[in-house]
């Protein structure tokens, strides 16, 4: 069964309520891209009249393990996925619609097929960038994802 973004944000609702509240939604998604969206409002607002940075983090989050899960989905194998580290950058207050961009899906694949292959488990690190509406980035974030098999 294909992974779509409908279906990941269904998911949210029900398994990560904290983001979808938070207005956090998977906009598109294929193997090699994934595009998230939230818009700073009242629910994710911090003190200083921006978005909080971790409804942020949730959706640079999202654009990267969306990919992740849908490969591992696709695999047909047992492998979980966590993420083991990660790292931002904030360069401009978040205000607006802010849309996280992953290109590093062609990571996952390769990734996947390693640990199938060797059964050790290997990790990946991903980026995704957040613009806000006149196409200035206003955070980067990067994730390491570990992938396994299951045993």
């Amino acid at each position: 069964m294909a992974v779509s973004a409908g279906k990941v944000n269904t998911f949210m609702f029900f398994k990560l309520p904290s983001a979808w509240w938070s207005g956090v939604r998977l906009k598109y998604m294929d193997d090699s891209k994934a595009v998230a969206s939230v818009k700073y409002g009242w629910r994710n607002q911090n003190p200083f009249n921006s978005m909080f940075w971790a409804v942020q983090g949730m959706a640079a989050e999202l654009a990267t393990g969306a990919m992740v899960s849908s490969q591992i989905a696709e695999s047909g194998r047992k492998i979980s996925m966590l993420v083991q580290n990660n790292t931002a950058n904030f360069t401009k207050k978040a205000v607006g619609r802010i849309t996280f961009t992953c290109e590093d899906g062609h990571l996952i694949k390769e990734a996947l097929a390693n640990t199938i292959a060797t059964g050790e488990g290997q990790t990946i690190w991903m980026k995704s960038v957040g613009v806000n509406s006149d196409g200035v980035v206003v955070s980067t974030f990067k994730f390491e994802w570990t992938v396994r098999l299951k045993t």
